[in-house]
């Protein structure tokens, strides 16, 4: 068993030069070794773990730790220091007995144990939350960009006391409490516990007189104009980030951010795919037959002519190079794509239709060849 006189370098197994990180650590193995949870009713575990929590809580002051060099034992008994006795050593409850035991616990389980000491545990300034806000543009404004301006309701700093949450003329205190570290330490068993200060919810400041306006937040809800610009060739799902202009940290923190979504609006024309624009465009059976032109509005205001070739079918895709969208924050164009409906009529004069039946009578069946491949092979097929 060790004694209460055994050598406190010999108790924590160090030589007599040892830093305090050597300390520290003899101390921290020990103490883990010979915690009473880990040895359930050993006493002889339970008098090192004093003996152990003793010397370090001696050593690792470098006044006692003179003094013990110097005097040894008799530098803590009655009259070497002015009467005080052991002056917190040993005992359970005492100093001595649990004094370092949340600095073990920190090393094991990290900052749910403290976070590195009692200022770990203060809550730094809180920023403004960032905010959202859904802008719908016409296909033209996508094509072309914008300037304009929206309003929203966001919470801003206080301008009567400057987002502090003081009434002017006063300012914030340190918290009585928590001494400013924004968080307590409770002892409970053997663990040391580290809270956010229940007065100062862990800001290790209190504000005593909150201004009248903000009622303590440094923060109101209001209006606020702002500038959006809107670059060409942006598309719905492009995001806008208005840096600083979310809602207003409390007390002066600094502000979230907004970020501005767009939204295209459909089209009557165009559907868009990335910087390509798409477009179905009726030909008369005739345009098809024999070949033409239509013409296709541009979005930047020109007209784009797309060439019939003869005999075109209902379906064929034709592309405009270069007449499609703008290329988002670079240069260029997509394409536009026209897909030709050959449209069959449905209104005839009688002219109209004696000069079809006359064309049909002319009709080899070379005119249509997939016609003619179709029932071709249907006579295979069926024989008929």
């Amino acid at each position: 068993m060790a004694s209460a006189q055994t050598d406190y370098y010999q108790t924590l197994q160090v030589s007599r030069d040892a830093d305090g990180a050597a300390l520290k650590s003899a101390y921290r193995k020990l103490a883990m070794k010979w915690h009473p949870d880990r040895n359930p009713g050993d006493a002889e575990a339970e008098a090192r773990f004093k003996a152990v929590g003793e010397a370090y809580e001696c050593l690792k002051d470098p006044q006692k730790r003179a003094a013990y060099d110097r005097f040894g034992h008799e530098a803590f008994t009655q009259g070497m220091n002015g009467g005080g006795g052991r002056s917190g050593f040993g005992g359970r409850g005492g100093s001595g007995d649990f004094a370092d035991i949340g600095d073990i616990f920190e090393t094991i389980f990290g900052s749910a144990f403290g976070g590195g000491g009692m200022g770990g545990a203060r809550q730094q300034q809180r920023r403004g939350a960032d905010l959202r806000y859904d802008m719908q543009v016409s296909l033209e404004e996508a094509f072309h960009g914008k300037s304009t301006e929206i309003e929203i309701e966001v919470s801003q700093s206080c301008k009567t006391c400057d987002g502090s949450g003081a009434a002017p003329g006063t300012s914030e205190r340190i918290c009585n409490l928590c001494h400013g570290h924004g968080s307590v330490r409770a002892k409970q068993g053997v663990f040391v516990v580290e809270r956010p200060c229940p007065t100062c919810g862990g800001r290790g400041q209190v504000i005593e007189d909150p201004c009248g306006d903000c009622r303590g937040e440094g923060r109101v809800d209001r209006a606020q104009a702002l500038s959006v610009e809107i670059p060409p060739g942006v598309d719905t799902g492009t995001r806008i980030r208005l840096s600083g202009k979310g809602e207003a940290g409390q007390r002066g923190a600094p502000s979230g951010d907004l970020y501005i979504f767009i939204h295209v609006k459909p089209h009557t024309l165009f559907e868009r795919e990335g910087t390509t624009l798409a477009t179905r465009i009726p030909v008369t059976f005739t345009t098809a037959a024999l070949g033409g032109s239509v013409d296709i509005p541009d979005l930047d205001g020109s007209t784009n002519t797309v060439e019939i070739p003869v005999g075109i079918q209902s379906g064929k895709q034709l592309r405009v190079r270069g007449a499609g969208m703008p290329v988002l924050q670079g240069r260029g164009r997509g394409d536009l794509v026209v897909e030709i409906v050959v449209e069959t009529p449905t209104r005839l004069s009688r002219k109209q239709k004696e000069i079809l039946e006359q064309f049909r009578e002319t009709e080899t069946g070379d005119e249509c060849p997939e016609s003619r491949s179709f029932f071709s092979k249907l006579k295979d097929a069926f024989g008929t």
